[in-house]
C-alpha cells in the first residue's frame, strides 16, 4: 500500500482546441499552476518541494525537453528544485500523482508537486528525417494525438488502430449500441453542468489572464472551462456521424482536443503536520493493467481491480468511480466489465471528459483533484480514479477522505 496525502490542488480551465488558451506555452500554463498552488499554501515553502512530477504526453514541440523542469523554473520555484516528466500517456498526470506518492511512501522526500500539463492547440507537425543520403522522401505526423512514426512491427503484431477504431472496437465486442453511447453522452454533459451550476468547479479553478494585443485594453480572464456544451440534446448527438463507417463514436460522444495543465502538492502526513496543514485525501495504492491495443479503452477495468486488491477494498467500497471518458462505448465497455450498471450515481457524478475536454497529459492531475474535492463535498470515504491509455494500458488510483 502506498501512505501519501493529497494537501491541495489547482487547475487551469479546460480550453477548445484553438481557443481562448491555445497561446500560451504549455510550460507557461503549467507554470501559472504551479505558482498559484504555491502561492495559496504559504504554509509549505517552495525550499521544501523535493521534486515536480508533472505529465505529458505529446512531447513534440514546446513541451519537450523535460517540460516539468522548465514549468518549476518558469514559476518562481528555486533552481535548487528539480524537475520530472513522466509520459503514460493519457494517464501521464495520475502516473506523476502515483510516483510522487511512491516516493513518500519510501521516504525519497515529504512534499512533492504533481500534475500535468498539454497544450494540444500547439502540438506541432513533425517531419521525419531522411532514411538515406540524398533521399527527398519525408514524411509529416500531426503530432497533437495518435501514433507518429508508427512502427510497422507492431503495425503486424496488433495492429494500428486509430483512438476512435479503438472505441469502435470495444462496442462491437460488448454488444454497445450508439443509442447507449448517445444517453451516456448527454448525462456527462448534464452532470458538470449541474456540478458547475451548484459551484464545485470554482474552488478548483485559477482563471487565467491572457495579455491583451492592444496597449490600451484589459486583459481577457479565463476562469471557465470552454469545452462543455450544455446545449446538448439526444437528437442533435443522434445526427452526428460516426467517426468510421459502420462505428457508434462520433464527436459528440467522445473527449476533446484540449489544452490545461494541474498541479497537486502532494506530500507525508509528517509534512503537513509541521506545516499546520491538514490533507484532504490520503493515497492508498495504485496499479497499472495492460490490454491488446485494439482495445486500449478497456484497461481501466483491469487496473482498478488490481488497486483495490492492493489497498484490501472492493469495488462496492467505492463512494466516487471516476473513469477518464475518453468515448462513451469505452467507459461502458469498462462498466460492463466491472458488473457496474451504466446509469450507477459513483460513476464520473460531476461529468467527465466528454463534457469537459481531455488535455492529455493534464486530464490524470485533474481527475485526482476533482475527485478528493468531491469526496470531501459529499464526505464519502473512499474512490477509484483511472484513465485508458494508448497502445492499450490502464492506470488506476485508490484514495480515502481524511
Amino acid at each position: 500500500m502506498l501512505d501519501a496525502y493529497i494537501y491541495d490542488g489547482l487547475r487551469s480551465p479546460i480550453g477548445r482546441h484553438a481557443g481562448k488558451l491555445a497561446s500560451i506555452r504549455p510550460d507557461d500554463l503549467a507554470a501559472e499552476v504551479i505558482r498559484a498552488l504555491m502561492a495559496k499554501n504559504p504554509s509549505f515553502k517552495p525550499e521544501q518541494i523535493e521534486d515536480v512530477i508533472f505529465g505529458n504526453t505529446n512531447q513534440a514541440g514546446e513541451d519537450a525537453r523535460n517540460v516539468a523542469r522548465h514549468a518549476a523554473l518558469l514559476s518562481g520555484l528555486p533552481a535548487s528544485v528539480p524537475g520530472m516528466t513522466v509520459n503514460r500517456l493519457c494517464a501521464s498526470g495520475l502516473a506523476a500523482t502515483i510516483d510522487a506518492a511512491r516516493a513518500i511512501t519510501v521516504g525519497e522526500g515529504e512534499l512533492f508537486i504533481a500534475g500535468g500539463t498539454e497544450s494540444m492547440s500547439r502540438a506541432p507537425f513533425v517531419l521525419s528525417k531522411s532514411q538515406s543520403a540524398y533521399d527527398r522522401n519525408f514524411k509529416m505526423f500531426d503530432s497533437t494525438i495518435g501514433s507518429r512514426f508508427p512502427n510497422p512491427k507492431i503495425g503486424k503484431m496488433y495492429g494500428l488502430d486509430t483512438m476512435s477504431e479503438t472505441s469502435d472496437n470495444v462496442a462491437r465486442d460488448h454488444g454497445i449500441t450508439r443509442e447507449q453511447c448517445d444517453v451516456f453522452a448527454l448525462g456527462s454533459q448534464k452532470k458538470y453542468a449541474a456540478a458547475k451550476e451548484s459551484g464545485f468547479f470554482t474552488g478548483e479553478i485559477l482563471p487565467i489572464s491572457l495579455p491583451s494585443k492592444k496597449k490600451d485594453e484589459q486583459p481577457v480572464v479565463v476562469d471557465q472551462d470552454e469545452h462543455p456544451r450544455p446545449e446538448t440534446t439526444i437528437e442533435g448527438l443522434a445526427k452526428l456521424k460516426a467517426i468510421s463507417e459502420g462505428g457508434v463514436t462520433t464527436a459528440g460522444n467522445a473527449s476533446g482536443v484540449n489544452d490545461g495543465a494541474a498541479a497537486l502538492l502532494v506530500g507525508s502526513r509528517a509534512a503537513g503536520e509541521k506545516a499546520g496543514v491538514k490533507p484532504i485525501a490520503r493515497i492508498l495504492s495504485a496499479a497499472p493493467a495492460g490490454v491488446e491495443p485494439r482495445i486500449m479503452g478497456v484497461g481501466p477495468a483491469y487496473a482498478i481491480p488490481k488497486a483495490l486488491e492492493r489497498a484490501k477494498l472492493k469495488l462496492s467500497d467505492m463512494d466516487i468511480i471516476e473513469i477518464n471518458e475518453a468515448f462513451a462505448a469505452q467507459m461502458l465497455g469498462c462498466l460492463k466489465i466491472m458488473n457496474v450498471a451504466f446509469d450507477d450515481a459513483r460513476v464520473n457524478p460531476n461529468g467527465g471528459a466528454i463534457a469537459i475536454g481531455h488535455p492529455l497529459g493534464c486530464s490524470g492531475a485533474r481527475l485526482a483533484i476533482t475527485v478528493a474535492r468531491d469526496l470531501q463535498r459529499k464526505q464519502g470515504r473512499y474512490a477509484a480514479i483511472s484513465l485508458c491509455i494508448g497502445v492499450g494500458q490502464g492506470l488506476a488510483m485508490i484514495i480515502e477522505r481524511v
